[in-house]
């Protein structure tokens, strides 16, 4: 069997899960057949947004939330994570630095801090549902991570990991 992945999830996987997204569960389901191991890591950055969505106006985007961050490690069994070994600064400035490289647009912080998060701790796969993030161009974003030092994860929506994978599983 081949090593586990480490797997990332973006904040929107954690809400399409809390709000029983079939495609997510199926995905979820997916991996832990696949790769029985596989840590599920939440990021730094994930934290912090499903955390200020606490504080949101809408409702739902409350209650996702709440469900998000109160079943992170039951019954998910995800790991969160508060801290990158390698701080703050070279995460901000490689989010910096991938944005002005055009990577992503400027405004998508948020998007960049995560990307860099998850190549700091190598996850192997990042999965969001974000397209600023699943249709990155992942050549580019390699060579740019390569050149900074830091791994680079594959960015998959849970569609294609359930597409790619489903048939190789059952």
């Amino acid at each position: 069997m081949p090593n586990a992945p480490v797997i990332a999830v973006d904040t929107n996987v954690l809400f399409d899960l809390a709000d029983n997204d079939e495609v997510v569960l199926d995905c979820f389901s997916t991996i832990s057949k696949k790769f029985e191991k596989a840590p599920i890591l939440v990021l730094p950055t994930v934290i912090v947004e499903v955390t200020d969505l606490l504080d949101s106006d809408d409702p739902e985007s409350k209650s996702l939330a709440y469900t998000a961050l109160t079943s992170l490690r039951t019954p998910w069994g995800f790991q969160p994570i508060n801290f990158i070994p390698a701080g703050h600064g070279i995460v901000e400035e490689t989010a910096r630095k991938m944005r002005n490289a055009r990577l992503l647009p400027e405004d998508e912080v948020h998007d960049s801090l995560i990307i860099a998060e998850a190549g700091l701790i190598n996850a192997t796969i990042l999965l969001s549902n974000d397209s600023h993030l699943k249709d990155i161009d992942q050549n580019r974003l390699k060579k740019f991570l390569e050149e900074c030092s830091i791994s680079c994860p594959i960015i998959f929506s849970p569609w294609k990991i359930v597409k790619e994978f489903f048939n190789s599983v059952h």
